[in-house]
C-alpha cells in the first residue's frame, strides 16, 4: 500500500500528526510518499485567493504522485481544497482517489450542531473552509450559521504560543457556537486542550482525513 501526502506548507507537528493518523488507519507498513511545495500557499496568501499558477502546480503534484504509483492521496491544505474538488474527474479516470483532509471534518461539524465556529490563522483558509461547511450542510438539507474566528498573527508561532493564541481567541466565539472547526491541519494538536478548556467539541482535520483515505482505498478495492 502506497499513499501520497500532498502538502503546500508543513510544520513538524503537522507532519508527525498526519503520519500518525494515516498509519493508525492503514497500518505501520503503509508506504508514505510525501510531496511539499510551500510556494503554493505563499502565492495564495499573497494574492488572497487561489490563482492559476499555484492551482496548476498543485494539480501537477497530484499527477506526480499518481505517476509514482500511489494508490490514493490526501490533500492536506484547506486553502486549496477547491483545487482538489476540481481534480476529482481526473482522479476517477486514472483510478487514484484524491481525498480532502477537511471535508469529512466539515460534515461532522454539520452533524454536531447548527451554529458552527470556523477558526483559522490565515484568511485564505477561512473562506474555503466556510464554503465547504455550507456545501456539505446544503447536501445534508440542514441550515447552519457560521461564526468566524480569524486568529491573526498565530501562523508560524511555536507550539506553546500557538496554543495560547488559539485558546484566547476562542473566548470570543465559544458562547455563540455548538462546535468549532479548526480550519488548518496544523491547528489540530491544540484540539484536546481546547475541548478540555471550553467543554465543547473542537474538530481537527487530520484524523478525519486519514479515516476518509482508508474508506477511499476500501471503495477502490485496495484494502
Amino acid at each position: 500500500m502506497k499513499v501520497g501526502l500532498i502538502y503546500t506548507s508543513t510544520t513538524p507537528e503537522l507532519i508527525e500528526l498526519v503520519e500518525r493518523e494515516v498509519k493508525g488507519q492503514l497500518g505501520e507498513d503503509v508506504e508514505l510518499y510525501s510531496l511539499q511545495d510551500p510556494s503554493i500557499l505563499a502565492d495564495v496568501r499573497e494574492a488572497g485567493y487561489v490563482t492559476t499558477a499555484p492551482a496548476a502546480r498543485l494539480i501537477g503534484m497530484y499527477m506526480q504522485a499518481a505517476q509514482a504509483g500511489v494508490d490514493a492521496m490526501l490533500n492536506l491544505c484547506s486553502s486549496v481544497g477547491e483545487v482538489a474538488d476540481c481534480a476529482q474527474d481526473a482522479a476517477r479516470y486514472i483510478g487514484v482517489p484524491i481525498v480532502r483532509v477537511d471535508e469529512e471534518m466539515c460534515r461532522e461539524a454539520v452533524r454536531r450542531g447548527s451554529r458552527i465556529g470556523v477558526m483559522a490563522t490565515l484568511p485564505t483558509t477561512l473562506e474555503p473552509t466556510k464554503n465547504t461547511v455550507l456545501r456539505v450542510a446544503r447536501e445534508a438539507g440542514k441550515k447552519v450559521e457560521l461564526v468566524d474566528c480569524l486568529v491573526d498573527g498565530a501562523f508560524g508561532l511555536d507550539q506553546d504560543q500557538f496554543k495560547a493564541r488559539l485558546t484566547e481567541a476562542a473566548k470570543a466565539i465559544i458562547d455563540q457556537v455548538d462546535v468549532v472547526v479548526l480550519a488548518q491541519g496544523s491547528m489540530a494538536y491544540a484540539e484536546p486542550h481546547l475541548e478540555a478548556t471550553y467543554g465543547k467539541p473542537f474538530l481537527g482535520s487530520p484524523r478525519f482525513g486519514a479515516a476518509e483515505l482508508k474508506k477511499a482505498l476500501e471503495r477502490k478495492g485496495a484494502l
